[in-house]
């Protein structure tokens, strides 16, 4: 990396390579549970419900070029949950290990704040422990394992589950 990243909203011209992100991890990760990969309408349709719920579509970018994005969500769809969201952070497969996915979720942490969110939710593969400890730094505490609720390249996976309060 030559400069220095930034966070910034996603735009609709950022979608052909947040649809190559994406598909990446579903074909080589256990960070999506899919064995589907997704075309550019399955991003476009993704990102205009996001922005229809005024929920925040953020992008790291280096040297002009997007390395990483990340987003939240409803974490279930019923009015008592309404301050409470779930939150995806992807990263280039060559733009891993640079803490970009630091970058996004703390300006994800401060849209969630400043958009009143009460919680933050993160469910992970629960081998991933870059990504529990990335967590943990930031604030979240795991308040769960699911044990084999998930199956991906023929083996069962755990389901990590981590909060954030914000504002706490």
């Amino acid at each position: 990396m030559s400069s220095s990243p930034i966070t910034r909203d996603a735009t609709d011209a950022d979608l052909p390579v947040i649809m190559d992100i994406y598909n990446d991890a579903v074909l080589n990760t256990t960070a999506i549970w899919n064995d589907n990969i997704v075309d550019l309408q399955n991003r476009k349709d993704w990102f205009a419900a996001r922005m229809a719920r005024g929920f925040p579509v953020l992008v790291a970018e280096i040297d002009g070029g997007v390395a990483g994005y990340a987003s939240y969500g409803d974490w279930r769809a019923f009015e008592g949950f309404l301050h409470t969201v779930e939150h995806s952070v992807y990263i280039h497969k060559d733009a891993r290990g640079h803490g970009l996915g630091k970058l996004l979720m703390q300006e994800l942490v401060r849209r969630a704040e400043a958009g009143n969110i009460h919680v933050m939710v993160g469910c992970i593969e629960a081998g991933n422990t870059a990504s529990i400890r990335l967590h943990e730094k930031l604030g979240f505490r795991t308040v769960g394992t699911f044990s084999e609720v998930g199956k991906k390249f023929g083996r069962w996976l755990d389901l990590a589950c981590l909060e954030l309060r914000i504002g706490a």
